[in-house]
């Protein structure tokens, strides 16, 4: 009798199957070396609490996967498809995504310390509550995203499109902004002392809220612009 479940090939990688939970399970009952999944869908399924660690994703589908308290640590994600992904309440430290598509995505309460995301897109994630320290963004659109509170006091942010987000309460204190955005995000209560600006698009910025960039660095084109947008000429 034919077995149905999805099998391995080596190295415990599962390949162009769509997974169910129940799939899960059973492999994680059968394995106790970390899986990799390649071109594998996850679509709608709900994957809550599961302990994945170690686990490799290539090219996967996890679009409105609920991943809710599942343990991820040390995970990697690569060119994965995952949008309204809900990650809540979920452990992902040291974990890796690389050219993800996580739009619309949900993190609230999950645990992101020393992770990262290079080259993904975020528009409209929700970043709120979670435990970061160290978690780093590069090359990544976080157009809209929800990111209130988080610090990247000190951090090297290179080309991040923070586009209409809402930072209010972010830190940016001692920041080094190469490239990106932060044209007509919400920064109420941020913290930019010591933060350079000289390599961000700023456009947007209202005049109440100049007091917070107090002590930021900023170049003689992007003041310019700014008198420009509050209506004030320069003599």
């Amino acid at each position: 009798m034919n077995d149905p479940r999805p099998a391995l090939g080596p190295a415990s990688t599962l390949s162009d199957a769509s997974v169910t939970r129940a799939d899960l399970e059973s492999l994680l009952a059968r394995h106790t070396e970390p899986l990799v999944f390649e071109a594998c869908s996850f679509d709608g399924e709900d994957l809550s609490g599961l302990d994945l660690q170690g686990a490799e994703f290539r090219q996967c589908s996890l679009v409105e996967t609920n991943w809710l308290g599942a343990k991820l640590g040390e995970t990697r994600w690569l060119r994965c498809r995952g949008r309204q992904a809900d990650f809540q309440s979920s452990s992902l430290v040291d974990a890796q995504f690389h050219s993800c598509d996580l739009n619309n995505t949900e993190w609230r309460r999950a645990k992101l310390s020393s992770t990262q995301f290079q080259g993904c897109k975020l528009t409209g994630a929700s970043f709120v509550e979670v435990s970061a320290l160290g978690c780093r963004f590069t090359d990544t659109l976080l157009i809209g995203a929800d990111l209130r509170g988080m610090s990247f006091r000190k951090a090297h942010l290179e080309q991040l499109d923070f586009s209409d987000a809402d930072l209010s309460g972010c830190d940016f204190r001692e920041a080094v902004f190469s490239g990106g955005s932060l044209r007509h995000a919400q920064v109420k209560l941020a913290q930019f002392q010591k933060t350079d600006l000289r390599d961000v698009d700023i456009g947007g910025l209202q005049l109440g809220d100049a007091k917070l960039f107090r002590g930021a660095l900023i170049s003689h084109a992007q003041a310019a612009e700014l008198l420009a947008a509050w209506g004030l000429i320069v003599a």
